[in-house]
């Protein structure tokens, strides 16, 4: 769904925020789901089934059912499931399609979006409808990013993951910086060690690797759109060695910066 018009989504008047009865049960019907359900457990316990697979749900479980699917649930009466679910529809090709089910880690920005779609019609808003399909890809988009980080993201916490960013980001606008591993691990409050082995795991390059790389990228930049010469380049780069600068620069684009130039 990633590159479906917010148009293309056909919204369903089925939508919801509920606390279930202690009695809920949702019956295994005869016929298959007929459209999309997205469908979000903010608290409780229970067992949603589907396609006769079993997944035990609590806060941040969240499931898009699809068009064929065949779903059923229960839950604990003491601890009863509290959801929301929204019915629509997709009436051009998908590709990009979210899992069918996954547990979020960080629930806060995705429960905003839930609950504003909700409330949207739950009085008569002006233009809820444009909207509403606006956030419903927003949220397909969240979901898709889900499924593709969360194999890395999952092996380290939320805040490690935002300092090494903020690490990346901080070598990026400051290219000619002379960074050394050992200060931009101080920064991040890591040993070097440790700093090394995430930043390579989180970002996919080593981080002597990464300086060099967007030292390379903004001599590009510069060399092609700011009017600058060589030298000028490898000075305000940091580079005390204009051949040592050209070697690295061959080294990582093919070309030397005079033949770029």
């Amino acid at each position: 769904m990633l590159h479906a018009s917010p148009a293309s989504f056909v919204l369903k008047p089925a939508l919801a925020k509920i606390v279930c009865e202690p009695g809920w049960k949702w019956q295994k019907r005869e016929k298959p789901m007929q459209n999309y359900d997205l469908f979000y457990v903010w608290s409780g316990e229970g067992t949603v089934v589907l396609n006769d697979k079993p997944y035990e749900v609590s806060k941040g479980s969240c499931f898009l059912f699809k068009p064929g699917d065949y779903t059923s649930a229960t839950h604990n009466p003491q601890k009863p499931l509290v959801l929301t679910y929204i019915h629509f529809d997709v009436d051009e090709p998908v590709t990009e399609v979210p899992v069918s089910y996954r547990k979020l880690r960080e629930t806060v920005d995705f429960e905003h979006m839930l609950s504003r779609y909700v409330r949207l019609f739950l009085v008569k808003t002006y233009a809820a409808e444009e909207e509403a399909k606006l956030i419903l890809k927003q949220l397909m988009i969240y979901l898709l990013r889900e499924d593709q980080e969360e194999p890395v993201e999952k092996k380290v916490s939320n805040h490690l993951v935002e300092v090494i960013n903020e690490i990346a980001n901080y070598v990026q606008q400051h290219p000619g910086l002379p960074h050394r591993v050992e200060d931009l691990a101080a920064r991040a409050g890591l040993s070097p060690r440790y700093f090394s082995i995430k930043f390579k795991e989180l970002i996919g390059s080593s981080v002597q690797s990464y300086i060099i790389k967007a030292r390379i990228d903004r001599a590009q930049h510069l060399l092609v759109h700011a009017g600058m010469n060589v030298t000028e380049v490898a000075d305000a780069l940091g580079y005390r060695d204009i051949f040592f600068f050209s070697r690295q620069f061959k080294q990582y684009t093919g070309r030397s910066p005079s033949e770029l130039r």
